[in-house]
Parts: structure tokens; sequence; C-alpha cells
């Protein structure tokens, strides 16, 4: 007869990442690296103060060549959405939710809701950023509704 306490089973492994890992481009680059840190940020004009995204060289306002790397505050509202079905996306297990947010500091930004149901989304709803993993153990940005 054994004296060990039986053994207890191990939890089920989590799912691996089935979505593809985003093309970093060198103006793009440091978004990106961010994002593997769920640090959210964006890219300010050194001259005239406007956000832009994505991040580019020169500013499209006033052409100014110098850029700043600001913390976003993460937090905006859905401005439109839709949801593609067919031919069915690529890394996803399910059809997303792909949203147009404006963020506060008014820029907008194409994404993915998370953490609703299609039926739910609103126009103007409050959301907040979210990180998810893709494949090669990097990170997206995502939003889902704002809890606060």
């Amino acid at each position: 007869m054994s004296t060990e306490p039986p053994a207890v089973p191990a939890a089920p492994a989590a799912p691996k990442p089935i979505r593809i890992a985003p093309i970093v481009t060198p103006d793009a680059k440091t978004f990106w690296d961010a994002c593997d840190r769920e640090e959210f940020i964006g890219q300010k004009c050194g001259d005239c103060g406007q956000f832009t995204f994505p991040p580019r060289p020169m500013c499209p306002h006033c052409h100014s060549l110098k850029r700043e790397e600001v913390k976003l505050s993460g937090y905006g509202t859905v401005h439109s959405w839709t949801i593609p079905r067919h031919p069915p996306p690529f890394g996803f297990r399910e059809a997303p939710i792909v949203v147009v947010v404006q963020l506060q500091e008014g820029i907008r930004m194409v994404s993915n809701l998370v953490g609703v149901k299609p039926e739910d989304v609103k126009m103007d709803m409050a959301v907040e950023v979210a990180f998810d993993d893709t494949m090669n153990k990097h990170k997206v940005h995502v939003f889902k509704p704002r809890t606060a």
C-alpha cells in the first residue's frame, strides 16, 4: 500500500495563440515593442504637438521631422465597427469585432474589441486598451469595454 498522496491533475494548458504577430516596420518598431511590454504609446509631433497614428517619419500636419513617443491614456470610444465573416479571418478562433476607436488624445485607431458580444457593441461605447498574445510571443493592442 502506497503512502504517497494521490497525484493532483494538472490544469489544462491555455491554448496557444493563433493570432499572427504584427508586421513591424522601422517607423512603428517602438510602438510594437511597447505593446510587447503591455505599454500603450503614441507619436506626437515635437513642433506642433499633434498626435499621429500610425507612426511615421514626418508630421502630416506641419511636416516636421521631430517626433516624440508619449504614453497614451488607453481610453477612447467606439467610432465604428464591423465583423468580417467571409472568408473566415485567419488567426482567429471566431470572427473578431473590428473597431475604429477614437482615443482621448484625438487620434483614431483600428483594433479589435474583446470581452463583449457583437450585439452589445454600441456607438460611442467607452473602451480601454488591453493586450492579446500572438504567435511568436508578441502582443497586440485590443480594446475592451471600460470598467471605470
